[in-house]
């Protein structure tokens, strides 16, 4: 099948989520040609997908869980929690900071040829979702070594990965449509992100935090991301769905979805012209 562009007034706007998917290609050819950059050169390859959030759990189960003494929650090994919350976290970090950076990669690419925009940081977050997978694989690992076998609830984690991703393509999709314009977010996303893995529950249970500020600690999407995700690695870890904070982090979610197509599409047109 074949399909013709064809360039009139008003045409782009109008048919923007038909083009979505008529340029379906792109997401697969964008997403393999940043996956294939990534660990290009590099010595060890994907064994980093292995190692960053391996050795992110050795440092944070001795820091939070030897020296701090934080409790575990349950009969779950310490290093089962911090890497259950460690998982969504280094998907929404890597995704928030190669999202955000994506057009501004693609600049040759925008300025000569038209295509919707928006699968750019969308492939950049598909790309992050590959590391995320075989991070996946390697919790799985460690819950053999610590023979520890996850609840009955691990088949309904896919579930929470569309809630991750989207968690994650919001913040990203709004700050890379910010970045074209104003450069100085290539500075403050790193900070953004080193703020947001303190406090984000991933070195410890978002039990601990008074009820009267649970609310308040909803608003940081990524806590209602992580609290599902435990629930469906822990035994022990609380049903999120029977707690008020998780459909506060839900609606944050989606807010941000919201708010973040609609920056982008009214800032889109001008992409071309600012980068």
């Amino acid at each position: 099948m074949t399909f013709k562009t064809i360039i009139e007034p008003g045409r782009s706007e109008k048919n923007y989520w038909k083009d979505l998917w008529r340029y379906r290609e792109l997401f697969y050819i964008l997403s393999w040609r940043d996956i294939k950059v990534r660990y290009k050169q590099t010595t060890i390859g994907v064994m980093w997908a292995i190692i960053r959030p391996l050795l992110t759990m050795i440092v944070f189960t001795f820091v939070f869980g030897r020296l701090a003494k934080m409790p575990a929650g349950g009969n779950a090994p310490y290093a089962i929690l911090v890497f259950a919350g460690l998982l969504p976290w280094q998907f929404f970090s890597n995704a928030l900071t190669e999202s955000s950076n994506s057009l501004i990669g693609n600049e040759k690419l925008i300025t000569k040829v038209y295509f919707p925009r928006l699968i750019i940081p969308a492939s950049s977050v598909i790309t992050s979702f590959i590391d995320f997978l075989i991070s996946f694989a390697l919790f799985l690992v460690v819950c053999i070594f610590y023979q520890y076998t996850p609840p009955v609830q691990i088949f309904l984690m896919p579930l929470f990965w569309i809630m991750a991703f989207a968690a994650s393509f919001g913040p990203g999709l709004y700050l890379t449509a910010l970045n074209v314009k104003y450069r100085d977010f290539r500075y403050i996303i790193p900070f953004i992100v080193q703020f947001g893995l303190f406090i984000s529950p991933v070195g410890f249970s978002s039990s601990i935090v008074p009820e009267k500020w649970q609310w308040l600690y909803a608003l940081n999407p990524v806590a209602g991301v992580i609290d599902g995700f435990r629930w469906c690695l822990i035994r022990e870890a609380p049903n999120p769905l029977f707690h008020y904070p998780f459909y506060i982090s839900l609606t944050v979610i989606v807010f941000f979805i919201w708010l973040s197509i609609y920056q982008f599409r009214k800032m889109e047109k001008n992409f071309a012209d600012l980068i």
